[in-house]
């Protein structure tokens, strides 16, 4: 049912290819010098009299070459051994304006005419939500959003073999709905990219010595590639890059998202959320400090078990037709999508995104659903929202509300009274009440509600215990440790670990030993991330807040069976939504001389709450690190677990005993 493929490929060597390769260079380049590196790979390609590679340049302070401009855009010719100049101004408008894209690549068609083009976004990715780039000279200006990208595609009035995202986290099933009608193939990660990004001196050489190579072919070897060089440059950083089939996707995947979207819509109808939130929660899900909301999709149509589930991932990994991961990432089969989790906030948003893009109206209508009821869980749940109370001993207190106070708050919710909810205003709370019955949903959420006052400490024979009744205990999503250094005038969070354990009974067990993980034996926050264990084998990934030369990042630390004691995989610089919505690639290592902060959570016993607090000595990388967990002898500690609920509400425990 596909369509034909818009590019036809002439054969015996015959095509022309022009490789268009739009560079917004940012922090990336200014910091890193990672485009000058990938510049460098090009021109050491063995490149042919047929192959042209284009290369507009910007959205950069500070080159780190002496060809490149800082003050205006540019168009170079990737040539062997160097570039040459085309365009010595080619204005000055930012890198995420969808008008600069169009006029390059009217640009390229005009002065380099092939019956292959191919397209390549090299700079930072947010996904769905947030697109493409981040101008570091006009921050103001945001990225460009998948409507932005469309918009210039339509302009341009180009069509591509494939249209590639050397960024993060691109891999999505809107972007390649959005690109299909410009494009035979996409090529993209659905997580964060390792630092290094593509490698591009192999694969065009490749191309170069046989221009009517199969494009599929031209993907595989660039995933191959990727995922090569990432592994010996980058260990310990999740990788993955796939190559999807637009005509096919075009062509087999809309009816079965349909069906996939009604039919998710109808289980939430009949008393099914709790089904659908575990599926979400249990997907294998991108960026995740980042609190994007992208998933993958093939995972998340499993994890639903329902025939158009079935039948939607079957689809999708039929027009998926090359995907390569690191070793150290499972259930990432090559296509994510937005699913609001954990910020409603952005519903709106998307839904606007979709209404511009194609994206089918019924998912649409599921996502608006699934998050009105998420919110009105939250309204009426009882949760919390800092730990405070609990580290001052307070009581739990009660949230055993009857069904009239539940309708009475869901009443309430959809009238205005949502601003007790985190992150939640008039400007981005449209989706709410959408296909949400306030009495049907207040007769779900009075027999789905996780009882704050359940969780209490019992002694056992001298040990402490925390029984819950199965029904409650199927309302928790998630589970870790927080623990807490009271400093005298407040409460440091040192993180959350996924450390916990059951008695045979299936009673949590009160126990926690004293000791924090620490870098050169300074206890230092930490964040599991997630684990990944097959066999005897696992691999765990946390994460370290901190500021690396005064910028905001985190350090990568992975632990698996050669190294159990951990390393470091690499350290990733962080933005503010002021800046940029967009996610970082990773930074291959740290330099020596690099200035290190530790950067924490902090609660004043007056309240008042600080993220970006300095905890501990800084630090000096000197090409030397040892991570090991340390006792917390001297400091006055306390412990907790964090309990998430299925409507991603959170209750911490009264402190363990």
């Amino acid at each position: 049912a596909a369509r034909a493929k818009r590019t036809v490929i002439t054969g015996n060597g015959q095509d022309t290819v022009t490789i268009m390769v739009y560079m917004c260079g940012t922090d990336l380049e200014s910091k890193y010098g990672m485009g000058t590196s990938d510049i460098n790979e090009m021109a050491s390609a063995d490149i042919g009299k047929n192959v042209n590679i284009i290369v507009f340049t910007g959205g950069c302070r500070a080159w780190k070459n002496d060809v490149f401009s800082t003050s205006v855009n540019q168009i170079y010719k990737v040539e062997k051994g160097g570039v040459r100049c085309l365009v010595k101004d080619a204005g000055n408008s930012s890198m995420t304006n969808p008008a600069n894209l169009a006029s390059f690549i009217q640009f390229c068609n005009s002065n380099f005419p092939a019956n292959r083009n191919e397209l390549i976004f090299w700079d930072h990715g947010g996904g769905s939500l947030s697109g493409y780039g981040h101008d570091e000279k006009y921050p103001s200006s945001g990225s460009m959003s998948l409507k932005g990208i469309r918009e210039a595609l339509t302009s341009a009035g180009c069509n591509f073999d494939f249209i590639g995202f050397d960024a993060c986290l691109m891999a999505t099933t809107e972007n390649a709905i959005m690109l299909a009608p410009f494009a035979d193939y996409m090529i993209a990660s659905e997580e964060t990219e390792p630092g290094v990004g593509w490698y591009y001196t192999n694969w065009l050489s490749k191309l170069s010595a046989n221009t009517s190579m199969p494009t599929l072919e031209i993907g595989k070897n660039i995933v191959d590639d990727f995922v090569t060089v990432c592994q010996q440059k980058c260990r310990g950083q999740k990788t993955t890059l796939s190559v999807v089939d637009l005509a096919e996707l075009e062509k087999t995947v809309p009816g079965d998202f349909k069906a996939f979207s009604v039919g998710t819509s109808q289980l939430m109808q009949k008393n099914g959320y709790k089904t659908v939130s575990n599926a979400r929660s249990g997907a294998r899900e991108f960026a995740t400090s980042n609190k994007i909301d992208q998933v993958d999709l093939v995972h998340l149509a499993y994890n639903m078990n329902t025939d158009e589930g079935r039948a939607l991932a079957e689809s999708l990994l039929g027009a998926i037709k090359y995907n390569r991961t690191s070793s150290d990432i499972s259930n990432a089969y090559g296509l994510s999508i937005y699913f609001p989790y954990q910020r409603a906030s952005k519903v709106d948003s998307a839904v606007a995104t979709y209404k511009a893009i194609g994206v089918d109206d019924d998912y649409s209508r599921c996502i608006q659903q699934f998050a009105s009821m998420e919110v009105g869980g939250q309204a009426v749940a009882g949760g919390m929202s800092s730990p405070l109370s609990q580290l001052a001993g307070a009581s739990n207190g009660g949230n055993m509300v009857s069904s009239d106070m539940i309708s009475e708050l869901l009443g309430g919710l959809l009238s205005g009274g949502y601003t007790t909810i985190p992150g939640l205003s008039s400007g981005n709370t449209g989706f709410l009440g959408r296909s949400l019955d306030v009495d049907s949903a207040t007769e779900y959420l009075t027999e789905n509600r996780f009882n704050s006052e359940a969780p209490v400490w019992t002694e056992n024979n001298g040990s402490y215990e925390m029984n819950l009744p199965e029904d409650q205990w199927s309302l928790v999503q998630d589970l870790e440790l927080n623990v807490f250094v009271d400093d005298g005038e407040g409460y440091i969070d040192l993180g959350l670990d996924n450390v916990f354990d059951f008695t045979d009974e299936g009673a949590l067990k009160g126990e926690y030993d004293g000791t924090w993980l620490a870098i050169n034996d300074q206890p230092v926050p930490y964040y599991h991330i997630d684990t990944l264990s097959e066999g005897d084998d696992y691999t765990i990934t946390g994460r370290v807040p901190i500021l690396l030369n005064g910028d905001l990042a985190e350090l990568i630390l992975v632990f698996d069976n050669e190294n159990p004691d951990g390393y470091i995989a690499g350290v990733r610089n962080c933005y503010t939504e002021e800046e940029t919505e967009t996610v970082a690639k990773g930074v291959e290592a740290l330099q020596e001389g690099d200035v290190i902060d530790f950067v924490c959570d902090y609660y004043a016993y007056d309240g008042t709450f600080e993220n970006n607090y300095l905890m501990g000595e800084q630090m000096v990388y000197d090409g030397d690190v040892t991570i090991s967990n340390v006792y917390l002898d001297d400091a006055d500690v306390s412990a907790a677990y964090l309990f998430t609920d299925m409507y991603c509400q959170d209750y911490w425990t009264p402190v363990i005993p």
